[in-house]
């Protein structure tokens, strides 16, 4: 199917058009995942309440509320509760057409959902015209989604949320596996454990030296994960990128909105970006830097 598109050449615009669709998606995992967390942990603590309380535990197969998932219940405006329409729920274009309003109240629709949408479209194009048409561009697509989501998250909470990393780690380790991704096994294995290794050590040691937490188990996991899909030796290159971007965009915040020093700021995008510069230009800037030393 992919080379056939590719003949056809309908491998791009079918890629920007699923990009799309995506990006509609991740909107939804984006507002609702973190909120399934916040449930999730609320119930672990009703049932911790239960126990040391000597109570019979809750029951949790049927919960008192309704259910609420990345499926369920639909989408609805937030303003009139009203379910929005399939019509209404095209990508960009239905925000277009109802000039960024819910069609039933009038009330602002978000320019951040088209934006999401139309960067993942964009992005997913990216990743097919470099990589072109073939089963590891496939996979490259996912992993580009998944940080997409990550990102956000990790910006709007700053949390990164197992849900996502954990499973990413794993699917990078299949996909050396599998034999469809340029990355060995063993070289996949090594850079999720030092990928996960690195940050939890500097975590530590900034701990033991501050007796403060400099980040969060999370930003490992994701470190981990970029480790097993592009393997150990990217490892150094997206530590780099990462930190200077971040310490760069960090100063900036700091400037223009005069915030404190230590105030919390989310490192997940940071390492997210930098894994997407390493996944389609790793080997290049690598060999550049490499050239350049004379090594």
């Amino acid at each position: 199917m992919i080379q056939t598109l590719a003949d056809a050449g309908l491998f791009l615009p079918f890629v920007t058009v699923l990009g799309l669709l995506i990006g509609s998606f991740l909107n939804v995992v984006v507002h609702r995942l973190p909120i399934m967390m916040e449930n999730e942990l609320r119930l672990d603590c009703e049932w911790l309440g239960a126990k040391d309380a000597g109570q019979p535990e809750p029951d949790f197969t049927q919960p008192a509320g309704r259910t609420f998932n990345l499926s369920t219940p639909r989408s609805r405006c937030p303003q009139c509760n009203t379910q929005i329409r399939a019509w209404d729920n095209i990508p960009l274009i239905s925000w277009l057409l109802l000039r960024g309003q819910c069609r039933d109240c009038a009330n602002p629709i978000s320019v951040r959902y088209p934006l999401v949408e139309a960067a993942t479209g964009l992005l997913s194009l990216l990743v097919a015209w470099v990589m072109g048409p073939s089963v590891a561009t496939l996979a490259a697509l996912g992993l580009v989604w998944v940080l997409i989501a990550l990102t956000l998250i990790d910006a709007d909470t700053q949390l990164l949320p197992d849900q996502l990393t954990l499973p990413l780690t794993w699917a990078g380790i299949l996909m050396a596996l599998s034999g469809y991704w340029p990355v060995s096994l063993q070289d996949s294995v090594l850079g999720a454990v030092f990928g996960y290794l690195s940050l939890w050590s500097v975590f530590h040691l900034f701990r033991l030296l501050t007796g403060k937490h400099g980040m969060g188990a999370g930003d490992f996991k994701l470190l981990a994960a970029l480790g097993a899909w592009m393997g150990w030796q990217v490892l150094p290159l997206i530590i780099v990128l990462s930190s200077l971007v971040g310490a760069v965009v960090g100063l900036i915040a700091i400037a223009l909105s005069k915030m404190g020093a230590r105030a919390p700021m989310a490192f997940g995008p940071y390492l997210a970006g930098a894994g997407l510069i390493a996944l389609l230009w790793g080997d290049a800037l690598i060999n550049g830097y490499k050239a350049m030393a004379g090594l």
